[in-house]
Parts: structure tokens; C-alpha cells; sequence
């Protein structure tokens, strides 16, 4: 009389063949190749082609300008509201911005005045290395938060990422002066000696 357990164990080796048997002979898959179409085309405010910026001009509606250039030397420097020296870093981050400015969707038939085109919120001029001048128009953030309204150069209506419009409004906010300049009729104070 066979012993139960061998049973079991002829039965577990039997098992073992058949998945090794199945495993090597079965059907290989063929080779796929996954070719992935992008759904739609990332297209930017300003191109590449208009060359890298040379002097960015910003102004609010309520006056306030803003406005950096490029010297002979290649540098950065302040031109409005005062002539200085200009913080090389802030500018070239908010001038690799500007090549950055990604439009997340266009819009048609819509008031300007709804969404601040009409007398806009901010007025953007690039002039570009390859003489190219664009100017735009910033409108107000859209209801999701996610965007400005924007009338590129061309005058189409369309929705730029809010992360690179609100990265230029800090350089008006915060003109990128090289140092603090003085305030209009102050003169430094002197210590007193005891």
C-alpha cells in the first residue's frame, strides 16, 4: 500500500512538470511597440525664435512701471523707475520666465472688461536679441486660480499659467535694485558720539 504522503508528493511533481512544461512552451508575445500621441501641443506666450529678452517693461494700471535692460556689458541693468544697478539674479530669473510663460488655453468671444482686458490690470513689453518688441496685455486671474487672462500680441484672448505671470509681478513689487536706494529726501543719519 502506497503511504498517503507520497501520493501527495507525486501529485505536487506531476503539478511542477506541467507548469514547468507550460511555461517554457507557451507562445511567446510578439514584440509591441507603444508609441504614445501627445493629446495636445504646448504652445508659449512668447517663442523661442523671437531670441532671449533684452529688456522687459512692466506696468501696472495704476501707474506703477518697472522696466530692466540690457547693458553693452550684457548686464542687467534698472532703467525705470529709477536709473541703478540692477540685481543680476532677479532679472535673469524673471527674464527665463518670460520664455517660460506657458498658455494653458485660448478663449473666444468674451468681454474684455469681464476678465480686465478692457483697461488692463498690467501691460508687459518684451523686446527680444532679435529685435523683436511684443507687448501684452494681463488681465485678471481666472475663477480657478489657475491662470491669467492675457491678450498676446496677436490679440487673441488666451489663459497664461499664473506661477509665471505672479513671478514678474514681484519685480514690481520688488524692483530688483543691486542695493536699497535712499528714500527721496532722506539723507543718511549719523551716529552720535557720547
Amino acid at each position: 500500500m502506497i503511504r498517503r504522503s507520497t501520493i501527495v508528493y507525486i501529485v505536487l511533481l506531476l503539478v511542477l512538470a506541467g507548469a514547468y512544461y507550460y511555461l517554457n512552451n507557451r507562445e511567446q508575445p510578439a514584440d509591441i511597440e507603444l508609441t504614445v500621441e501627445p493629446t495636445s501641443q504646448v504652445s508659449y506666450l512668447f517663442t523661442a525664435e523671437e531670441g532671449t529678452p533684452s529688456s522687459i517693461r512692466i506696468k501696472s494700471r495704476s501707474g506703477k512701471i518697472v522696466e530692466v535692460a540690457r547693458e553693452a556689458d550684457n548686464a542687467w541693468a534698472l532703467t525705470q523707475p529709477i536709473e541703478a544697478q540692477a540685481d543680476q539674479g532677479s532679472v535673469e530669473a524673471a527674464a527665463s520666465q518670460i520664455t517660460t510663460m506657458r498658455i494653458l488655453d485660448s478663449v473666444s468671444d468674451i468681454d474684455p472688461e469681464i476678465i480686465g482686458l478692457e483697461v488692463p490690470e498690467y501691460v508687459l513689453t518684451v523686446k527680444f536679441t532679435s529685435g523683436v518688441e511684443r507687448t501684452v496685455d494681463v488681465g485678471v486671474i481666472t475663477p480657478t486660480e489657475s491662470g491669467y487672462y492675457v491678450r498676446d500680441a496677436a490679440g487673441q484672448v488666451v489663459i497664461v499659467s499664473r506661477s509665471a505671470i505672479d513671478s514678474l509681478l514681484g519685480v514690481l513689487d520688488n524692483p530688483p535694485y543691486l542695493e536699497t536706494p535712499p528714500e527721496a529726501g532722506t539723507l543718511p543719519s549719523e551716529t552720535a558720539v557720547p
